[in-house]
């Protein structure tokens, strides 16, 4: 029986995951996905912006959402039986694309397609590292370990470990591919640089390529064939160490809010919000009083990117909903009132 390959898709917050997924989707050319996404917070951003790719190969039912926790920490309860379910469809996916959290770790779910459960079905055809080759050269997500370590031990009032740099590196030991994305927001005398530095923390044979938008043709980012479940030693996680995977560092939180007058400056606003709060990540809706499509917002750091992505459904209410996501203690009622809740 042929084994169903699978693309796991990692890299950190904002890096353009579901660019590159959404951008696969309409680029397969009738090659049906299933695609399994993992959120970050408690609203279904990544499977909403999917659905709306208007690829008529995708439907509701190939984009599965996984809300109850990350993936590489709920592996038994949540991940396997989703696999289970796809493989054993009367018509099943040709390939299947997993948009993991931006803090996942990809190797418990390599690790999974060893259980003897779904081992005959399905194989692990590459990890993808998507990384935001700006927020790297910023190093606001991938910050360098003996710059943290100064840093804390010049700060009496920092007294938990700040795991980006760990997780970082565990997505690039399990990485079969990696894509430096947004290469057009970085000179390329940086861009050199990054690539150089990241080459020199890969495995031999893994490729590094430059991307904008997540736009990579399918006949490189699929097919890579790497049966990754089988070279579990070759992929070092510092997570096996510590024996647990934890994302009490974080915290997100929903804001929702009236529509917004076009063109009142809640861009402007919004990067402010981010500056003064520190926030990693925001993203989410927009209701334009004036339009009749749904705006798109996606910040990381204070970079805000907005766009019109389809018009409101009869019926659907048109309110503003954004994910915001920073390090534990944000302060939420500072925040919304900034925004104007």
């Amino acid at each position: 029986m042929r084994r169903i390959p699978a693309t796991i898709v990692t890299g950190f917050l904002g890096a353009g995951k579901t660019s590159l997924v959404r951008h696969l989707i309409g680029a397969a050319a009738g090659y049906r996905l299933a695609i399994i996404v993992n959120e970050f917070g408690e609203l279904g951003i990544d499977r909403e912006l999917l659905l709306g790719c208007g690829d008529e190969t995708c439907t509701d039912e190939d984009i599965v959402e996984l809300a109850n926790g990350c993936l590489c920490c709920t592996v038994a309860d949540d991940f396997l039986p989703t696999l289970t379910r796809l493989i054993e469809r009367p018509a099943p996916p040709d390939h299947i694309l997993i948009e993991t959290s931006g803090l996942a770790l990809p190797k418990p779910l390599v690790q999974a397609f060893a259980w003897p459960e779904i081992r005959t079905a399905t194989t692990v055809d590459g990890v993808l590292t998507v990384i935001d080759a700006a927020a790297l050269a910023a190093g606001r997500f991938a910050d360098d370990p003996a710059a943290v370590a100064a840093q804390r031990a010049a700060d009496p009032s920092l007294d938990h470990d700040n795991p980006l740099e760990e997780v970082f590196g565990d997505q690039l030991a399990c990485a079969d591919l990696v894509i430096l994305n947004k290469t057009d927001l970085v000179e390329p005398a940086e861009l050199s640089r990054l690539m150089a530095e990241i080459a020199a923390r890969l495995r031999p044979g893994v490729r590094i390529i430059t991307s904008r938008d997540g736009k990579v043709a399918p006949d490189v980012a699929l097919g890579l064939d790497a049966a990754a479940e089988d070279d579990l030693a070759a992929r070092p996680s510092v997570h096996e160490l510590e024996g647990e995977h934890d994302h009490d560092d974080f915290d997100s939180f929903v804001v929702a809010l009236d529509p917004t007058a076009e063109g009142d400056g809640f861009r402007e606003r919004l990067a402010a919000t981010i500056r003064a709060h520190d926030i990693l990540r925001v993203k989410g809706f927009v209701a334009v009083a004036e339009r009749d499509r749904r705006q798109i917002v996606q910040a990381v750091g204070d970079r805000v990117q907005q766009y019109f992505d389809r018009p409101w459904e009869p019926g659907e209410v048109r309110a503003t909903r954004l994910v915001v996501i920073g390090k534990k203690g944000l302060d939420r009622a500072a925040i919304m009132q900034a925004l104007g809740g």
